[in-house]
């Protein structure tokens, strides 16, 4: 075995599937990556499809999360042994604002300051939400819910603007 595959069983915590990384693989990460804190890009291949993912320490763990995308039914498969390969994966990630969310946010600005006070995740979780969108409409519906939300009237995402 290299320092970037390894065999593991697939488990759950909450909804959520998950493998522990071996110390080994971790400890490469680390040292590819220059760092050893979450979260941390990752690419590899689970039972030979290719995937992007984050790697997170959670509850003292570092963990590597199983979405659907990566393995089909994953939830369904847990107790599974997978062939992983994991490497650090230092490519952008730079998340498209979607045109119509960028100009409600900028024309107004209340909206446009308080988008720019959010932590980098929060913004990038509102931004890929709407660029996950599957129709015009819920593009709409759900940018004017995230201008509500820069406005500081309603949480988006259980979360309230201070």
């Amino acid at each position: 075995m290299d320092n970037k595959t390894f065999s593991a069983k697939l488990d759950i915590i909450g909804i959520n599937p998950f493998v522990f990384v071996p110390e080994n693989i971790l400890a490469k990460i680390f040292e590819v990556s220059g760092k050893n804190k979450s979260p941390i890009s990752v690419k590899g291949k689970v039972n030979g499809a290719d995937f992007t993912q984050t790697l997170v320490k959670y509850s003292g763990e570092w963990r590597l999360y199983i979405n659907l995308k990566m393995l089909e039914n994953s939830p369904k498969r847990i107790g599974e042994t997978l062939e992983i390969e994991l490497e650090f994966d230092n490519s952008e990630r730079t998340e498209l604002i979607h045109p119509e969310l960028k100009k409600a946010i900028y024309n107004n600005p209340i909206t446009s300051k308080n988008f720019e006070n959010l932590n980098p995740y929060h913004k990038k979780e509102l931004i890929r939400y709407i660029n996950n969108l599957k129709t015009e409409k819920s593009v709409v519906n759900n940018i004017a819910k995230i201008i509500r939300h820069l406005n500081g009237e309603i949480a988006f995402f259980g979360r309230k603007i201070k």
